[in-house]
């Protein structure tokens, strides 16, 4: 089974982390800015993409799965 993705940008990620989860301030600091973009997969990894690469700079827990539909207004792909 091929892995499942939502894509956002940094801006969108921001307005649905929880705060039991990681702090903008670690996902600035690796790398995120408001236009980059970002996936989360099924596992809940945050991934930023690099010029050549996806790097995993965080994560997502709880009720991610449908706060991601909510906030990125797309489904798993």
């Amino acid at each position: 089974m091929q892995a499942k993705f939502i894509e956002m940008s940094g801006r969108v990620l921001m307005t649905m982390l929880e705060p039991d989860e990681v702090s903008p301030e670690a996902l600035r600091q690796a790398g995120l800015t408001d236009t980059c973009l970002v996936r989360i997969n099924h596992e809940g990894d945050i991934e930023v993409r690099r010029h050549d690469r996806w790097d995993v700079i965080g994560g997502l827990v709880g009720n991610f799965l449908t706060r991601a539909e909510l906030a990125s207004g797309r489904t798993w792909a």
